[in-house]
């Protein structure tokens, strides 16, 4: 990452899933003569298609994307990774452009991007393995019960429906013997750009709505077939979703298949709650609706020369 960035502008744009970011962050993207980098980590994937509703082949095309698609359901990825190459492909950006979107739902990921991560290590084969079998074997309270014993500070502020989280908590101890709580840092990077960040939103019914007719759309796709394809590699994280794990209790006959689709709307809603939760923590973040381009693109450019 080269120093001399300082009108340089990453633009992030985010909100909750199903608001629109796809459709905005392209129109933004041409207006401001750019390239986007995803920080949705479930669009990172490029076998997962119909369930993630990652962008379509004529989106692709519209503008370029990177970081989206690029991964392999089997390949491991982390969040430190995941910073390194976006770092990586905004020096390329930057070469042609004052702009960069960022845009996705993934806070965590975006995050780490504007600042930073701390270089937390990493577990060992065989405590990754000790990890998923706890998961295996005892479930989501399993690991609820272990994180909130072994470090009760981490457990009280992590999503404790997240298991990838508190999977993390634990490997960290089991890997270093200290707690997930103690060894962050929690020091903030400064980047040599300009970072603004755009939160877009819906009136709740509006966007509950959208998602709820997004699922419907999903299956008429060919959410099911997909969710039928994947459902032998149900135990790989990146299947551990939203949308397919549902679906995957369909196919174990724990629930019928109109039950496996409500909960999907249910679970997807509730995602979109706990992403707003999180964005409402960026203070330096300006609300627009998803039509309002010409003021988003106000807020991007103010204060420039």
């Amino acid at each position: 990452m080269r120093e001399n960035y300082n009108r340089k502008t990453l633009v992030v744009l985010t909100g909750p899933t199903g608001v629109g970011k796809t459709l905005t962050s392209i129109e933004l993207a041409g207006a401001l003569q750019t390239e986007i980098i995803s920080a949705d980590a479930r669009q990172f994937f490029k076998e997962l298609k119909i369930g993630t509703a990652a962008p379509t082949q004529e989106e692709l095309a519209a503008v370029p994307h990177h970081l989206a698609g690029h991964l392999s359901i089997f390949d491991y990825y982390n969040v430190s990774l995941f910073e390194q190459q976006a770092l990586s492909i905004l020096d390329t950006i930057f070469l042609k452009s004052d702009y960069a979107i960022l845009t996705g739902g993934s806070g965590l990921y975006i995050d780490a991007l504007c600042h930073g991560i701390d270089q937390l290590p990493d577990a060992n084969p065989a405590i990754r393995n000790k990890v998923k079998n706890i998961y295996q074997q005892l479930g989501l309270e399993g690991l609820q019960e272990q994180l909130s014993t072994i470090d009760p500070e981490y457990f009280s502020e992590v999503d404790i429906h997240n298991p990838n989280r508190m999977m993390r908590g634990l490997e960290v101890y089991y890997s270093t013997g200290e707690k997930f709580s103690n060894l962050r840092k929690n020091t903030r990077i400064t980047r040599p750009f300009k970072i603004k960040k755009v939160i877009i939103n819906r009136p709740r019914h509006e966007l509950f709505d959208r998602i709820n007719a997004r699922t419907h759309l999903m299956v008429q796709q060919g959410l099911v077939e997909e969710a039928v394809q994947f459902f032998p590699l149900r135990e790989l994280n990146a299947l551990n979703t939203v949308g397919y794990k549902e679906l995957f209790g369909w196919l174990e006959n724990r629930w019928p298949l109109h039950t496996a689709l409500e909960k999907i709307q249910t679970n997807t809603r509730r995602y979109a709650k706990r992403q707003l939760t999180w964005f409402k923590r960026y203070e330096d973040a300006r609300w627009f609706m998803p039509h309002e381009i010409n003021s988003i693109l106000s807020f991007i450019k103010e204060g420039q020369s």
